[in-house]
């Protein structure tokens, strides 16, 4: 039998927890030497921020910030490098409390939201008149997105010389109810006046241009801003929409003063992130006739008594079409709860 020897405690090797055996804080530094600047690209986890001093860098973001995005616009304070000498690199370790945020998801299905531009004050909504068709559909969405993030709105007509003028003016017309200001712009023909009067709107503001492929956003960001460089693309016979030409948002300083900020084109714009009880306030001429509707009333044309019907019943195709397109996108966004 073999035999049994005792160990002492001090014969037994015990390895130390080396994952954990620092004590975690919640303590963060407070960075009072950190720099303030303005976030004016992002790509691949590289932030291109303009310092306060007129400074260009880049910088990568902090640890203790977890998670949370930073887009372009932001705010930020910056530690570490900031002389913008190449290849260094500065670190975002704040981001200033936000005015605004443009928010989308994938679809009316992704409760995933997505931050696109922070503390824009005016949404710019870029659509053809033509070359590709309009979509008003798609103006309905990011009007509601506007509204929702207490932001402005203009509205930029390309390619008027492709149609009428009536025609033009007819579709602006949907949204004068709403105070929505609207500019045409043309191809060729008079083109110094067009862009004076899209710059009128734009100077001393921060504004973030959104519009489906194809619309020609791009052409417009070059006329505004000379140097910017932006590529542009044609639309597809095949399919009649535009070409991605835009593959991140940027941030980009008007000659006369204030930012343009130039997004991706998109081809969907989900609302996942808007209360639906929220949008008949971006419809604020249906707005106006819900407001009589009775109590619980859904505004989706199978509720009972519902002030809207009527209302359309009796107004112009305008109405009835713009009736149409906020009860779309009620039960698109409905659908999802």
């Amino acid at each position: 039998m073999a035999r049994r020897e005792a160990y002492s405690e001090a014969d037994v090797r015990i390895r130390p927890n080396r994952r954990g055996s620092r004590p975690r804080t919640k303590q963060r530094p407070e960075h009072a030497d950190a720099k303030p600047g303005f976030v004016t690209a992002v790509d691949r986890g590289r932030y291109q921020v303009l310092t306060d001093t007129g400074t260009s860098i880049v910088a990568i973001k902090a640890r203790e910030l977890g998670r949370g995005a930073v887009v372009v616009g932001d705010r930020v304070d910056l530690v570490g490098d900031v002389s913008g000498s190449e290849g260094t690199l500065a670190r975002v370790v704040r981001v200033q409390d936000r005015q605004t945020l443009l928010r989308r998801s994938a679809d009316d299905t992704d409760p995933t939201e997505r931050g696109i531009v922070a503390n824009a004050d005016q949404l710019v909504i870029v659509t053809a008149l033509a070359d590709p068709e309009p979509r008003p559909r798609m103006v309905d969405r990011f009007l509601v997105a506007a509204f929702d993030a207490g932001m402005g709105v203009l509205l930029v007509l390309t390619k008027a010389d492709l149609v009428t003028e009536s025609y033009a003016d007819d579709f602006a017309r949907r949204y004068a109810a709403l105070d929505v200001r609207s500019v045409a712009t043309r191809h060729e023909r008079d083109s110094a006046a067009w862009v004076e009067a899209v710059a009128e709107h734009l100077t001393g503001r921060v504004s973030v241009l959104v519009g489906h492929s194809g619309v020609g956003k791009s052409t417009l960001v070059n006329a505004l801003v000379p140097d910017a460089d932006r590529a542009t693309g044609d639309v597809n016979v095949v399919t009649g929409r535009g070409r991605h030409t835009s593959s991140s948002a940027v941030a980009l300083p008007l000659p006369a003063g204030g930012w343009i900020i130039d997004t991706p084109g998109v081809r969907s714009f989900g609302l996942a992130h808007v209360d639906p009880d929220q949008f008949v306030a971006a419809f604020a001429d249906l707005a106006a006739v819900a407001a009589e509707c009775p109590r619980g009333c859904t505004h989706t044309g199978d509720a009972p008594d519902c002030a809207l019907d009527p209302w359309a019943e009796h107004g112009s195709d305008t109405d009835r079409a713009r009736l149409d397109s906020f009860r779309r996108l009620l039960t698109s966004r409905q659908a999802t709860d």
